[in-house]
């Protein structure tokens, strides 16, 4: 039997560069601009039709997350020509970022999947995974899922992180028992 590593959580997000479209590089889990926290999405890749509507969707909640302090930062292990080809689908001004490597999913205890055929893609990529990152770098908020129709719904998510960071609510971060 495999083992593989997840990160948990309450840990500290690691320190992971990525490229983004125009050449520079982002350092995931580390917020910009006026921001304190960060949400990292992890998304499969331009092959994947329910990545397209979900980046499109959280797009029309970017505004409401900087309200909360948070911005978004999306990624795949997609090279720069297929991002390039997936930018034409979306509609997000948020930063994407492309080049996801193995080492890095494992790092973050993503999912990770061969293609099912050359029309698919031509790499192995991640399944999808949402980090919430605090202004400390731990991890507030950690979802992986091994399927692409298995991500939180972005409302409820909405929802919750502005229970969270309401300061009058002191919620802690969540499933921190070892067992």
């Amino acid at each position: 039997m495999t083992y593989s590593v997840k990160l948990k959580a309450g840990d500290d997000f690691p320190v992971l560069e990525s490229t983004l479209f125009d050449g520079s590089t982002v350092t995931l889990g580390k917020p910009n601009g006026d921001a304190t926290w960060q949400a990292v999405v992890v998304y499969r890749g331009k092959h994947c039709p329910l990545c397209t509507k979900y980046l499109n969707e959280l797009e029309s909640h970017k505004q409401a997350l900087a309200d909360l302090g948070i911005d978004v930062v999306a990624v795949s292990a997609d090279s720069k020509a297929q991002l390039e080809e997936h930018l034409q689908k979306l509609e997000v001004s948020f930063p994407i970022a492309y080049g996801l490597t193995e080492d890095q999913m494992k790092t973050l205890g993503l999912y990770i999947s061969s293609p099912r055929s050359e029309q698919e893609t031509d790499h192995n990529f991640a399944e999808p995974g949402l980090f919430i990152v605090n202004e400390k770098g731990q991890v507030q908020v950690i979802d992986i899922s091994n399927m692409p129709f298995t991500r939180p719904e972005l409302g409820t998510l909405l929802h919750g992180l502005a229970f969270i960071r309401n300061p009058e609510a002191n919620y802690p971060i969540r499933g921190t028992v070892d067992y």
